[in-house]
């Protein structure tokens, strides 16, 4: 199932003080924080992934699979997607637990007879 486009706006707009965007796949969205995957929203829930981020902060976040067959991510309530300090805390606090991401590759330029 799809996210509400008002969704996705909103979550979006609670994070508009941080370097985020976010990518539509497959119906649902990812997000980024500072180019890092930080989670997904799927069927109009927020799911931040887990890492080893100050655990305090997420006492009141929830275990479950963003889609079917994932491994469980943190499920943020809706009362949490209202607090906008604590939502913007929490998605930086997991983007700064997260690995950088890798270079991407270049790709060749030209015909493949030309590169030969």
């Amino acid at each position: 199932m799809a996210n509400n486009p008002d969704t996705v706006r909103f979550i979006e707009d609670q994070l508009g003080d941080l370097n985020i965007r976010t990518r539509t796949m497959f119906g649902e969205h990812a997000i980024y924080c500072d180019e890092k995957v930080v989670g997904f929203i799927c069927d109009d829930t927020l799911f931040l992934t887990p890492t080893d981020a100050e655990a305090a902060l997420f006492e009141r976040t929830v275990p479950a699979p963003p889609y079917p067959g994932a491994k469980n991510y943190r499920s943020v309530p809706g009362e949490l997607l209202e607090d906008r300090d604590w939502l913007q805390r929490a998605v930086q606090a997991t983007a700064d637990a997260r690995p950088a991401p890798r270079p991407k590759k270049s790709r060749p330029t030209g015909s493949p007879s030309e590169r030969a």
